[in-house]
């Protein structure tokens, strides 16, 4: 069977590209016309230099000097409203299907779980939508344009080159094809993985430069520095060696390429010194001479475009399949026959997930129940699927085996938007736009009156918060220098959540940046939000799961024990360890354990 032929990097952008497709053709078209009418002015040129000899001593006799240096000016002039036409075009069509595949692509994203960001990486995501956009936008508006003039060009000046006089059209020939050859070894098909390997090293930067930046509070806190983040050191290490390594390979191709290129004086000075050596004196070699010397200058620009366009593409190309890997990732599945969950109580059975196919199982055969009004807490050390339980239930992505069941329908048969109304999610560092606390609260219900907001806020714990406001609800944030706490921004992302009114509300990490003073009333806020709800928290601070219903104990992806906080103080397992470190952690003193 035939392998099939996937369509090339032009071909795909243009699929994009809608009926304002033609303007890219058509910018190709007026492009080829520049080049064309760009060389006409060293034609006028050269006849102005054989009529001045010509005519020599008499320049009285010489009468077409005006007309051919007009002629020359106007072609001049013509070829460069011919190219700014062509740009015009070329910018048109290059915007707009710019604007078609990033509206494409996050359109798709927009569909995708929230648990794809996590895998891939926000930063690797963030990078692919704005590379592929700008690296379109340059081939469009710029590379292809100077392609067809590198193409036209070229054709045009071998005819030239051979037309006036053979031997020095052979002579500028020889170090064009030379340079070509020294070219074709950096930009050649091994350039293409060596662009794959280059994108891959920032985009890894780019990952770890994200995860670094969201870590700065945790190394301020802690008096670390960056080489403790190891990863992103050594993703800048990578990058570094990377580069150099290019650099230092392609030094020697680079530098026989400049220099062959721009070596075609040499080569028609040393054709004309063995055409005229001894009495073999002809005017006409001397203004074929000039009129090469003259003209080469054309052949490294037309050279260096080629080069640079070449680099380009690979970067489209590069851009493009980088998309496509974003694209072929399929959204979670709809129901084909949607329920309606029964209640907001929540159970995993037997649920296992790993996050990529060659991973350990994040979770494997964890089984866990929360009912209506009631606090379920999981604890666990760092890695022992904590997150990844509130991500299944939230469906940011499907388990490999078991269900997932909320109001005892498995949440694969549950509509989006129902599910969507049904759960609310506080991170662990929830972030409140620059608008009004009332415009952020609105996000969890548009429709929402301002008395709901109130209450909202009242039931949160946060009208001291309101009171000392100028505005009230309708101060923005960040404005005449209104700023909020770590603990109070939880605060009002408890009093959305609250506002939503779903079922099930889960707190990963909710009070991890609350300051003690907010503490008690966070957990207070916690206490009013599990009245008639389902509730599902996250913690390392083992001081906020006292009061749970029941504490899940996760270790490797499994529960490794349950119970109330008596009781698993009790058992004097995991959890008791867990408790006696926090303990000791909370009651060290400046000069214990030196």
């Amino acid at each position: 069977m035939p392998k099939e032929k996937k369509p090339s990097a032009f071909g795909r952008l243009m699929t994009y590209a809608g009926r304002y497709r033609f303007l890219t053709y058509l910018s190709l078209i007026l492009s080829g016309l520049s080049s064309v009418l760009a060389l006409l002015p060293f034609v006028c040129i050269w006849r102005i230099i054989r009529e001045v000899l010509a005519v020599r001593p008499d320049f009285s006799r010489a009468t077409g000097i005006v007309r051919n240096g007009w002629l020359a000016v106007l072609f001049a002039v013509l070829a460069w409203l011919v190219y700014i036409a062509g740009l015009i075009c070329s910018h048109g069509g290059a915007f707009r299907t710019a604007t078609n595949m990033k509206k494409a692509l996050l359109r798709h994203i927009a569909r995708l779980p929230i648990g794809f960001a996590d895998e891939m990486g926000s930063g690797r995501v963030r990078r692919t939508v704005t590379e592929v956009t700008a690296s379109t936008e340059t081939l469009l508006a710029h590379n292809l344009p100077d392609m067809a003039g590198a193409i036209v060009m070229p054709v045009c000046m071998v005819v030239m080159l051979f037309l006036y006089d053979w031997r020095y059209g052979v002579a500028c020939l020889i170090p064009v094809l030379l340079g070509f050859a020294a070219m074709m070894r950096m930009a050649g098909p091994a350039m293409q993985e060596d662009m794959r390997q280059y994108q891959n090293a920032l985009e890894r930067m780019s990952n770890e430069a994200v995860e670094y930046v969201r870590g700065v509070p945790v190394v301020k806190t802690f008096g670390q520095t960056v080489f403790s983040f190891h990863r992103f050191k050594s993703s800048i290490d990578d990058y570094s060696a990377f580069c150099m390594h290019y650099t230092v390979t392609m030094r020697r191709h680079m530098l026989t390429y400049t220099v062959l290129i721009n070596s075609a004086f040499a080569f028609i000075l040393g054709l004309t010194l063995f055409l005229i050596r001894g009495d073999n004196y002809q005017m006409d070699i001397l203004l074929n001479f000039l009129f090469y010397l003259i003209f080469t200058p054309a052949i490294a620009t037309t050279m260096n475009k080629v080069m640079f366009m070449s680099e380009n593409s690979m970067k489209v190309q590069d851009a493009v399949a980088r998309m496509d890997t974003i694209l072929a990732i399929q959204p979670l599945s709809e129901p084909q026959r949607p329920r309606e969950p029964k209640g907001a109580a929540v159970e995993l059975n037997h649920v296992t997930y790993r996050y990529a196919d060659d991973a350990p199982a994040a979770v494997k055969q964890l089984s866990l129940k929360a009912g209506k009004d009631e606090i379920i807490a999981l604890v666990g050390p760092s890695g022992s699927g904590k997150t990844t339980v509130a991500g299944l239930v939230s469906r940011f992505f499907d388990p490999e085996a078991g269900q997932v069941l909320l109001g005892g329908v498995d949440v694969r048969e549950i509509p989006k938007e129902t599910l969507m109304k049904r759960v609310a999610y506080v991170f662990q560092d929830s972030k409140l736009l620059r608008r009004s606390i009332a415009e952020n609260l609105l996000i969890a219900k548009p429709d929402a009156t301002e008395a709901e907001m109130l209450n909202a806020l009242r039931r949160a714990q946060c009208m001291e918060i309101i009171d000392r406001l100028p505005q009230g609800i309708h101060t923005v944030l960040g404005s005449q220098g209104t700023y909020l706490s770590g603990g109070e921004q939880q605060r009002i992302a408890i009093a959305r959540a609250m506002l939503k009114n779903a079922d099930v509300v889960i707190l990963d990490e909710a009070s991890a940046f609350a300051d003690p003073e907010c503490e008690a009333q966070v957990q207070q806020a916690f206490q009013e939000m599990a009245r008639g709800r389902t509730v599902i928290m996250i913690a390392h601070r083992l001081s906020t799961v006292r009061s749970a219903d029941r504490i899940y104990v996760l270790k490797d992806g499994a529960v490794f024990e349950q119970g109330k906080h008596e009781e698993l103080l009790q058992k004097r397992g995991l959890y008791a360890a867990m408790w006696a470190e926090y303990q000791k952690a909370v009651n060290w003193k400046v000069g214990e354990g030196a």
